[in-house]
C-alpha cells in the first residue's frame, strides 16, 4: 500500500515539475517578447563631493538577447547643474527577475565648458518596473562616479519595449 502512495507522490512531483517548466517557458517567452527597449529616466541627482542637488535626464536603448536575461546598448545622461555634466556610455543589462533591471554603463563624462576633456565614468543603475502593455514604469536608483566626484540618482524610469 505504501508503494501506491509513493507512486502517487512521484506522479504529483513529476506533474508539478512539468507544469512549472511549462509556466517558466511561458514567462521567458513573455520576457523575450520585447527585443528592444527605449528608456527615459527623470531623477533627482545628489553630488556627494559638492553636496549639491540637480535634475538629471537619462536616455538609453537596450537590445535584449533572445532567451536570455542579458542585454546590451547605449546610454546618455545629462545633469542640469552648473557644470552641465554629460555622460555617454555602453550598457550591459541583467534582469535577474522579470521586473528587476540592473544596468552597468562604463563610459566617458565631459562638461559643456570643456567638451573635449573626457573623463572615465561608471554608472550602476537598478529599476523595478510595472508593465503597462508595451510600456513600463517604475522607480530607479543609480550610483555613478568619475575621477572628480560621484553622485546618486533617485528617479522614475519609463520604458517602451518593441
Amino acid at each position: 500500500m505504501s508503494y501506491k502512495i509513493g507512486l502517487k507522490s512521484l506522479l504529483v512531483i513529476v506533474l508539478g515539475i512539468i507544469s512549472a517548466s511549462v509556466y517558466s517557458q511561458e514567462e521567458n517567452h513573455n520576457h523575450d517578447h520585447h527585443i528592444h527597449e527605449l528608456g527615459v529616466a527623470n531623477s533627482f541627482v545628489y553630488f556627494a563631493g559638492e553636496k549639491e542637488y540637480a535634475y538629471g535626464l537619462h536616455v538609453h536603448w537596450v537590445r535584449n538577447l533572445k532567451h536570455s536575461k542579458f542585454g546590451y546598448g547605449f546610454a546618455y545622461e545629462r545633469i542640469f547643474d552648473e557644470h552641465k555634466h554629460n555622460t555617454i556610455g555602453v550598457v550591459g543589462s541583467y534582469n535577474p527577475i522579470k521586473s528587476l533591471h540592473i544596468n552597468i554603463a562604463p563610459g566617458i563624462a565631459f562638461e559643456d565648458s570643456e567638451p573635449t576633456v573626457f573623463k572615465f565614468a561608471f554608472h550602476v543603475e537598478t529599476s523595478y518596473d510595472i508593465e503597462l502593455g508595451n510600456f513600463h514604469i517604475g522607480p530607479l536608483l543609480e550610483f555613478a562616479f568619475d575621477p572628480e566626484d560621484y553622485h546618486f540618482s533617485l528617479g522614475l524610469h519609463i520604458g517602451y519595449g518593441f
